[in-house]
This record gives structure tokens, C-alpha cells and sequence, in this order.
């Protein structure tokens, strides 16, 4: 049965038809169209009407407000964010690695959020730095953390008369940074892991220490209390600490989703990383 597609000129029109009808928003399409494909040759059928939001300029643009938080468009696509240095370095380079060039020309960041998959490559370091999502409708706005917004594989907070507005990172401090993935191919390769890790260390005190790991379970791995294990400790404590923080890491990540060499692959990248830092490496990205 043939089902109704929506071209909307502007964000209202888009949240009236919206909430009137239940239509799925549809920008670069690159997860939805794969998800509705039935076969070979075989014209995607989706559940419901369709709404092409991909104009709608409301949607699109990447700009850093007065008080440094970063705020990206819905509609910014991974080609858009990888090529801005004002995005996050973790953000950036996971836009940089998904997939083929002419993939992150068209896929959004709010639909590789709201595709919820756990192998997606943006969620992960979004989760780590904190991100906000502004979702929309008619009666307002709502925001919420990336992390409380997807629920599990495949599985959002979305309402039925919304549509994700934007994503909101305020200002976060680290000296250290280290971003992964591995997947089976580099053009168009789905995550097996990823993982992004971030320090701050000042005098010689690690005053902050983030990480989060993707493909590992129902939805983006990360644990305050595994990180808290090397917040406020010196430098010089690490290495005795690194047996005890990623055993504790290893703890939340599923076996099912990473077998037992994949959650190896993750526990020697943590290693690394809090080793370098302790070996009084120059600041930097630690590759």
C-alpha cells in the first residue's frame, strides 16, 4: 500500500505534518533506507508516511555560542562535522571514519542518533563529553542527555510528534585524547569497537578522566564510577591502578556484543593510554 511523502518548507510546517500524522523524518536516509529495503531492485516500504526534512535550514549549520558551548544542526552532515575545527576532537574524528566519503556527505548527526544503533560511530564520544539533544514539536522544546536518550539497540526517547532540533556540547578540559576504531574495512566499515578516552591532568593530579566504548553491548558503554577510580590521583599512582580500572571496565561491556578478543583489544587501549599518562608523555593525542 502506497504510504504519503512530505516535502516541508520550514521547521513549522515539518512539526505540524508531524504531529498530524506520525511521519518518519527522512534526511540522508542513509540507515532509514537500508532498514526499509526489502530486496533487490525492490522500492523501500516504510510503516508510515514519509517526511523529507533534508532543507529544512532550521535544522542545518555548526556555530560555537558566546559561552563556548558547541551546538550542531540536526542536519550537519559527518563530512560537515569532520571538516570544522571547532567541533570536538573525538566528535570530529568519528565523523572522519564513517564509512565512504560519499556516506558522510549525506548522513546527519541526528540520524545517526536517532538510528540508535550500538555500533553507530557519533553517539560514543557524544555520550563522553556530556551532549545534550534538543528535540522539538509543536509545544516546545525538551533536552535531554544523548546517553538517557537512546534507551537501547535500535530504541529512543523520540516521541511521536517530535524531531531532534540540534546537539549541545558545552566546554569540556582535557590535555590527553585518544580515539579508536576498528572495523573490517575502512570504506563503509561498521564498527567492531571504538573507543574514545580523555584526561585532564594538572600538576601532576589527574583532575578528570573520561571513556566511553561503542559496538560494546545494547547501546554506548560508560561508567562515572570506573572513571572515578582515577579522578584525583597522581600520576604516579596510575600504574598500579590500571589492573584494578580495566578489569572494572570490562565488567560493563557485554560479552555478547564483544567477544573475548575484542574486550582484550579494549582493556590494552586503556592501558596504553593511562600509561602513557603516566609516564609524563607531552600532552597530546595519544595514538
Amino acid at each position: 500500500m502506497p504510504r504519503s511523502c512530505y516535502i516541508p518548507e520550514t521547521l513549522t510546517e515539518a512539526l505540524e505534518i508531524r504531529a498530524k500524522t506520525g511521519a518518519i523524518p527522512l534526511a540522508g536516509g542513509t540507515d532509514l533506507m537500508v532498514q526499509a529495503k526489502k530486496g533487490i531492485g525492490i522500492t523501500p516500504v516504510f510503516p508510515k508516511p514519509v517526511m523529507i526534512i533534508s532543507n529544512l535550514a532550521e535544522l542545518k549549520g555548526i556555530r560555537v555560542e558566546e559561552d563556548g558551548t558547541l551546538v550542531l544542526g540536526a542536519l550537519a552532515t559527518s563530512s560537515e562535522i569532520a571538516g570544522d575545527e571547532r567541533v570536538f576532537y573525538h566528535i570530529r574524528t568519528a565523523a572522519s571514519k564513517m564509512g565512504a566519503i560519499s556516506l558522510r556527505n549525506t548522513a546527519t548527526i541526528g540520524g545517526n542518533i536517532a538510528n540508535a544503533s550500538p555500533k553507530g560511530d557519533l553517539p560514543q564520544p557524544l555520550i563522553m563529553l556530556d551532549a545534550d539533544i534538543v528535540l522539538i514539536s509543536i509545544n516546545g522544546e525538551r533536552v535531554m542527555k544523548v546517553d538517557e536518550f537512546i534507551t537501547g539497540a535500535k530504541k529512543t526517547a523520540l516521541r511521536d510528534d517530535e524531531i531532534i532540533k540540534e546537539i549541545r556540547v558545552k566546554p569540556v578540559e582535557a590535555n590527553y585524547l585518544l580515539y579508536h576504531k576498528i572495523g573490517t574495512r575502512k570504506a563503509n566499515a561498521i564498527s567492531k569497537l571504538s573507543l574514545s578516552a580523555m584526561a585532564l591532568v594538572e600538576d601532576g593530579i589527574v583532575k578528570d578522566f573520561r571513556a566511553s566504548s561503542g559496538a560494546a553491548g545494547d547501546k554506548v558503554k560508560r561508567s562515572r564510577e570506573v572513571e572515578s577510580m582515577l579522578i584525583g590521583k597522581q600520576i604516579g599512582e596510575l600504574p598500579s591502578l590500571v589492573d584494578e580500572f580495566t578489569s572494572a571496565w570490562d565488567k560493563i561491556i557485554s560479552p555478547h556484543a564483544m567477544p573475548k578478543y575484542r574486550r582484550a583489544t579494549t582493556k590494552r587501549l586503556l592501558s596504553y593510554f593511562i600509561g602513557e599518562i603516566a609516564r609524563g608523555r607531552e600532552p597530546g593525542i595519544i595514538e
